[in-house]
């Protein structure tokens, strides 16, 4: 199978040639472009996310040998979730080569971050059933390496830290409502408050639904626990 331009430059990001270019075209092949089914990188993606888990755990216990359950966990969910996968697949430019249908290229596909989060976990897939798991553990490993490095020794994502503190003091889950939206629709802009039952609030904006809802929690983290200091 030829190996066009474009697929050799990501290689060489990626780190890693394939000796089966068929499973690289697969991984990055979104199910918008059509075909005959499992003509897509989903399956791929399925194989991927485990792959990607194992690696992750195996680098994080052997990271801290002291750490418990409790510290690793939270770890390992910011670096498998679909943000680290795409904040990965971005530093390759990985969009550039994504196949896509002629919707998802016209609505901005190269840029979400769901679609470059599940072809990243594919590529991980394809290198590991091109070459196997040692393969696979240093592109994961190389590739990874700032965000192990730089995760957070209480890793726990703002949301999951606002509702403990909600529940500690007696109070439900917070609520998180959409306030706006804007931009066009292949780059949407969220705005979403996050409001506890006893009126405390706080807004954010970001790139997508999540992250907003995160950002939110995360200023009404801050600002609760200053009042809490004060």
């Amino acid at each position: 199978m030829k190996r066009s331009a474009d697929l050799a430059a990501f290689e060489a990001r990626l780190g890693y040639r394939f000796e089966r270019l068929e499973y690289l075209i697969l991984a990055l092949t979104h199910g918008s472009r059509g075909g005959a089914q499992g003509d897509d990188n989903q399956r791929l993606e399925f194989l991927g996310d485990r792959v990607l888990g194992l690696i992750i755990a195996e680098a994080l216990v052997e990271r801290d040998e002291s750490a418990r359950e409790g510290q690793l966990a939270p770890r390992f969910n910011a670096l498998v979730r679909k943000e680290a996968c795409a904040d990965v697949a971005r530093a390759l430019d990985l969009g550039a080569v994504l196949k896509l249908g002629r919707s998802e290229m016209k609505s901005g596909g190269r840029r979400k971050l769901a679609l470059l989060g599940d072809a990243m976990e594919a590529v991980i897939a394809a290198v590991y059933t091109d070459a196997g798991f040692s393969a696979a553990r240093e592109v994961v490993l190389r590739h990874w390496a700032r965000l192990i490095d730089t995760v957070d020794q209480d890793a726990r994502d703002p949301k999951t830290a606002l509702q403990e503190w909600a529940q500690a003091g007696g109070l439900p889950p917070p609520d998180y409502n959409e306030i706006a939206r804007t931009g066009p629709d292949h780059a949407p802009v969220f705005t979403i408050e996050a409001r506890l039952l006893d009126g405390r609030r706080a807004e954010a904006t970001a790139g997508s639904k999540r992250k907003a809802e995160q950002a939110a929690a995360e200023a009404l983290l801050q600002a609760v626990n200053v009042k809490a200091e004060s």
